[in-house]
C-alpha cells in the first residue's frame, strides 16, 4: 500500500538486502531516533538483536515494565519536541503500553509505539501470547498499522513518524509479525520524513478575527498545548502586547508563555487562578488558541463565558465547535495563523481592562493564606528557588499536579510535563526519565504518595540509568484528590482513601539503589533538594504534608465561576 510514496533517484541511495528486524532499526536511525525505550521479549527478540549489533548508533533504555516505556517516550517527546519512540514484545508487553499510548493520545503526543507479533501464519489462532494490540489501541491512536509483507516496512514506519508528528500529534502504533522480522528484503536508505503540509488558514476568517479584535474592550488570549506543540509562544506574547490583552492558560498550556510575563494571569479552570478564571468569564471576546475547552476548564458549558465572542484557532478542525460553540472557528497552523494576525490587527491600549486585571490579582492573593506548617506551596517555592530556570519539572496527577501548576514560575517552554486529558496516576517517573533522556538536563519530578506508589519500579531503570532525577514525594498518607472531593461533596466518607501504609519511602530509595531524604520543615527541605540536585543519580525526598490541604480555588463539578470555592472546613477522620 505504501511502497509508492516515496520517490528518490536511484543513484542517490544506497540499497541492500536486509532483514526486517535490521530494516526497522535502519529506518528507526534515517529517522533521527537517536533513543528507544522498551522491554525485550520472544516476538521482538530479532529486533533486539539487532539494537544489540547497533547500540553504538542508538540508545535503548531498558525499563523496568513496559508502562514505564511508554511514559518514558512520551516524556521523552513533551520535553524535546520529537517523535517518542517505545518498542514492546507481543501479548502482555503490547497490552501493558496501551495506558500509556492512551496518555499521549489524549494529551496530542507525538510518539511511534512498535509491538511485535506472532507470526501471520499464527494470527487469530489464539497462539501463545497472541491479541489483536491493532484493534485494541484503535481508538487512542492517531493511525495504526500490522505490516504483513517485509516489503513494506520501511514505508511503514516512515509514513508512522510522518503521521506521529503532522498536524495535531499523536501517537501511532506499528505491529510487526515475527515471520515479517526475519524475512529479508532489499532496504533503500531515504531522507528524514519531513511532516505533511501545514493547513493554513483562511484569510478571509483572520480578517473577521481581526475586526472582532478591534471592537474588543475586554480580550483574553486562552492558550492551550497547541501554542507548545506549534511552537506559537512568541506569537501568542506579541498578539497580547498588541492587544493590550491578558493571557490564561490551560493545564497543557502551562510553560507557553513565562510566568514572569506582566499579561500573563495563570491556569484557569477547576483549579485555575482566580484572576485567570475571573478574566475569562468578564472578557467580552476570548482568543482561544491550540485548546479544547475540556471539562476540566470550562465548568458547566452552558454558562461559560455567557458574555463573550469566541475566537478558536486550532490545527484540528474536528475541535472547533466540539464542546463549546464559537463565535469564529479557524483551522489552521497556529503559528502561521497568530503571525498573520499580527499583521492584521491594530495597536491597542485597554487601561480600563487592565486596571481591571489588577483589581482581580489583589483580590487573588487575599485568598492565600499563611500557615506555620510547611505547606506544599513552601515545597515548590523551595524548588523553583534552587532549580534552574532551564529544569525540566514532571508531575504525577492529583493534588501536587494542581499546586506545581498554580504555582511554579515556568519561563521555557516543554518545562512543564504532566498527564492532562487522561490523567494518569503513575505516569511521571517514566516520563521524569525520558525527558531526562532527551534532554541532558537535570529533571525534577514531584509526585503524591498515591501517584508514586502506582510505577515506583521504574526507581530501578532512574538507578541503573544513572538518570539524575530528583523525586519529590508530597506524602500526606491519603489519596488527596478523591479525600477532597469527599469532604466537600460526598459528607466526609473517607472510603478507601486513607492509605495506611507502611512504606518507608527513603529506605525504598536506598533500596533500588538511590539516595533518600526525610524532610518536615523548610529549612529540612532546603538542604535536602540542594545536596539531590547537586547529586549525580537519582534521590527521593520525602515531604511530610497535611492530609487537609486542599487545592483551592475549586470549581465544583458542573459548576460555573459563579459557583467557586475559595475555602473550606478541613476534614477529620
Amino acid at each position: 500500500m505504501f511502497r509508492n510514496i516515496y520517490l528518490f533517484k536511484r543513484d542517490d541511495i544506497h540499497t541492500m538486502e536486509i532483514s526486517g528486524a535490521k530494516i526497522v532499526v535502519e529506518t528507526l536511525i534515517e529517522q533521527g531516533c537517536d533513543t528507544i525505550f522498551g522491554y525485550p521479549g520472544g516476538q521482538v527478540i530479532n529486533l533486539f538483536d539487532e539494537l544489540y549489533l547497533n547500540r553504538d548508533r542508538i540508545n535503548h533504555v531498558l525499563t523496568a515494565h513496559e508502562q514505564g516505556a511508554s511514559h518514558a517516550a512520551d516524556g521523552y517527546a513533551r520535553a524535546t519536541g520529537k517523535v517518542g519512540v517505545v518498542i514492546a514484545t507481543s501479548g502482555p508487553g503490547a497490552t501493558n503500553l496501551v495506558t500509556g499510548i492512551a496518555t499521549a493520545y489524549l494529551d496530542s503526543i507525538p510518539m511511534v509505539a512498535i509491538t511485535g507479533n506472532v507470526p501471520c501464519s499464527l494470527i487469530g489462532r489464539d497462539s501463545f501470547q497472541e491479541v489483536d494490540i491493532v484493534g485494541i489501541t484503535m481508538p487512542v491512536t492517531k493511525h495504526n498499522f500490522i505490516v504483513k509483507d517485509v516489503k513494506d516496512l520501511a514505508d511503514t514506519i516512515r509514513l508512522a513518524f510522518k503521521i506521529a508528528k503532522s498536524g495535531r500529534p499523536g501517537p501511532v502504533l506499528v505491529d510487526i509479525p515475527k515471520d515479517v522480522q526475519v524475512s529479508k528484503c532489499e532496504f533503500v536508505n531515504k531522507p528524514f520524513e519531513s511532516p505533511f503540509p501545514m493547513i493554513c488558514a483562511k484569510e478571509e476568517l483572520l480578517r473577521q478575527a481581526a475586526g472582532l479584535i478591534a471592537d474588543a474592550k475586554k480580550p483574553y488570549i486562552y492558550c492551550g498545548g497547541g501554542v507548545i506543540a506549534g511552537n506559537a509562544s512568541d506569537e501568542v506574547t506579541a498578539l497580547a502586547d498588541k492587544i493590550d490583552s491578558p493571557i490564561g492558560c490551560s493545564m497543557m498550556g502551562i510553560s507557553a508563555v513565562p510566568t514572569s510575563n506582566k499579561r500573563f494571569l495563570g491556569m484557569q479552570g477547576m483549579h485555575g487562578h482566580y484572576a485567570s478564571s475571573m478574566a475569562e468569564n468578564e472578557a467580552d471576546l476570548i482568543i482561544a488558541v491550540g485548546a479544547r475547552f475540556s471539562d476540566r476548564a470550562t465548568g458547566n458549558k452552558d454558562k461559560f463565558a455567557q458574555n463573550a465572542k469566541i475566537i478558536h484557532i486550532d490545527i484540528d478542525e474536528a475541535e472547533l465547535h466540539k464542546n463549546i460553540p464559537v463565535y469564529l472557528g479557524i483551522t489552521g497552523d497556529v503559528k502561521d495563523s497568530l503571525t498573520r494576525l499580527i499583521r492584521l490587527v491594530d495597536e491597542k491600549k485597554l487601561p480600563e481592562w487592565n486596571g481591571r486585571i489588577n483589581e482581580l490579582k489583589i483580590k487573588e492573593n487575599e485568598t492565600l493564606k499563611p500557615s506555620e506548617a510547611l505547606t506544599p506551596y513552601d515545597i515548590i517555592d523551595i524548588i523553583s528557588k534552587d532549580a534552574d530556570k532551564d529544569t525540566v519539572v514532571v508531575t504525577d496527577v492529583g493534588q501536587h499536579q494542581m499546586w506545581v501548576a498554580q504555582r511554579y514560575p515556568f519561563e521555557i517552554p516543554r518545562t512543564f510535563i504532566s498527564s492532562g486529558g487522561l490523567g494518569t496516576m503513575g505516569f511521571g517517573l517514566g516520563a521524569a526519565i525520558g525527558a531526562n533522556a532527551g534532554t541532558g538536563k537535570k529533571t525534577v519530578l514531584v509526585t503524591g504518595d498515591g501517584s508514586f506508589g502506582m510505577n515506583l519500579n521504574e526507581l530501578a531503570t532512574a538507578v541503573s540509568q544513572n538518570s539524575p532525577v530528583v523525586i519529590v514525594i508530597m506524602n500526606n498518607g491519603v489519596l488527596g484528590m478523591v479525600r477532597q472531593w469527599q469532604t466537600l461533596f460526598f459528607n466526609k466518607h473517607y472510603s478507601n482513601t486513607t492509605l495506611d501504609r507502611k512504606t518507608d519511602f527513603v529506605k525504598l530509595a536506598e533500596a533500588f539503589g538511590a539516595k533518600g531524604f526525610r524532610v518536615s520543615t523548610g529549612e529540612e527541605l532546603e538542604k535536602a533538594f540542594s545536596e539531590a540536585y547537586n547529586a549525580d543519580g537519582p534521590c527521593v525526598i520525602d515531604c511530610a504534608v497535611d492530609c487537609d490541604e486542599f487545592v483551592l480555588p475549586m470549581l465544583p463539578p458542573g459548576g460555573s465561576i459563579d459557583d467557586m470555592i475559595t475555602d473550606v472546613e478541613r476534614g477529620d477522620e
